[in-house]
């Protein structure tokens, strides 16, 4: 429960009843101020934005972020919350350079307007792939992204799945780094016919960790990918060899933390194919299937393309694309941070009990 009666909405979005289940509206906490960074550039997610402010049964404070012809960014935040606990939600997708100057602008505007607290709930961190220098020169720009974050003045930051668990370490200020495992767990209880007799797949050996503890939990046995390059060198076309596990005659499902190209999952779903896979469904936690054709998607030997709603999916046409939504847990995260409460719950089976009470495996 949250506390105090304070009253915030989105400019230009009507108020909405709370989503929970007709469960009768509970009060507004007082000096919790819920902004997304919503304008006339589409920006971000606000149907995620708006997802969790029905959760917790607040509005969305009026905020508009507008680009001047040369594409400078104007914030204007047209209520006061000045000592009020301020959340802003902004997710590093599509346009994620424009989102995060945004976001960057939006903290600064905050502290500049005497907010407590500031914090940045960024559902699919930005440059969360370049978190160390793999070879000479190479930027670490989730390090820079981290800096830059602390010096706008950004107290706290919440984020899902980051790709590297160690990004947290980049930061002088709290981070809470919250899993979609437990609701992929739930999908596949719920939605994978035959999982039982399944085998969960790692497309490679970076996503090891976090498929044995998926195939743990479910008592199932896992396999790994391995990919490798001919013998021609850098020029030559990748190729994928399963290195571990045995997958004939099983339901095949592929657990990674995010999908751009869709080059490592046409490969890997291939690779599963020809091996002897039963059925194959894949389970992404960010979908930013930003140079993914649907209609090449549609082709392959695959079932289902799980992702979660951190990233806004509405541009895409797909009836293999499901989503699983993510605003329960990040609703709560952001409740129990406003109350001072721990949120180490959610990292265990509360995500999965949501998914079986509410079933909210929607798309947007």
């Amino acid at each position: 429960m949250l506390h105090g009666n304070t009253v915030r909405l989105l400019a230009g979005t009507p108020p909405t009843l709370s989503s929970d289940g007709g469960q009768p509206p509970q009060p507004t906490p007082r000096g919790q101020t819920l902004i997304d960074a919503f304008g006339s550039t589409g920006n971000s997610h606000p149907e995620l934005a708006q997802a969790v402010a029905e959760r917790l049964n607040v509005t969305l404070t009026p905020c508009t972020v507008k680009k001047f012809s040369n594409g400078e960014i104007n914030v204007k935040i047209s209520e006061s919350i000045r000592d009020e606990d301020v959340f802003i939600i902004q997710s590093g997708s599509n346009d994620v350079n424009d989102n995060l100057m945004e976001l960057l602008i939006l903290i600064s505007a905050c502290k500049g307007a005497s907010a407590r607290r500031v914090t940045a709930v960024i559902p699919c961190f930005p440059y969360a792939r370049m978190d160390k220098k793999d070879k000479s020169r190479a930027p670490i720009t989730a390090k820079l992204v981290a800096n830059m974050l602390t010096v706008a003045g950004c107290d706290h930051v919440i984020t899902m799945d980051l790709h590297a668990s160690q990004i947290q370490g980049f930061f002088d200020i709290p981070v809470d780094n919250l899993y979609s495992e437990p609701l992929m767990i739930s999908y596949i209880k719920q939605n994978v016919e035959g999982w039982r007799n399944g085998i969960i797949v790692s497309p490679d050996a970076g996503g090891t960790k976090r498929v044995t503890a998926i195939a743990d939990k479910l008592g199932l046995d896992f396999a790994l990918i391995h990919r490798k390059r001919g013998v021609r060198g850098a020029e030559a076309p990748e190729q994928m060899e399963l290195l571990v596990g045995d997958v004939q005659d099983k339901v095949a499902i592929l657990v990674d933390d995010m999908i751009d190209t869709g080059s490592t999952l046409s490969l890997a779903v291939r690779t599963l194919h020809e091996n002897g896979a039963k059925a194959i469904y894949a389970l992404i936690s960010h979908g930013l299937l930003s140079e993914v054709k649907m209609s090449v998607l549609e082709t392959l030997p695959l079932e289902r393309l799980v992702v979660t709603n951190s990233i806004s999916q509405s541009r895409h046409d797909c009836s293999k694309l499901v989503q699983i939504d993510t605003s329960p847990t990040i609703a709560e995260s952001i409740r129990r941070t406003h109350n001072g409460e721990s949120i180490s719950l959610l990292f265990g089976d509360w995500p999965q009990a949501m998914g079986h009470m509410n079933g909210f495996y929607n798309g947007y």
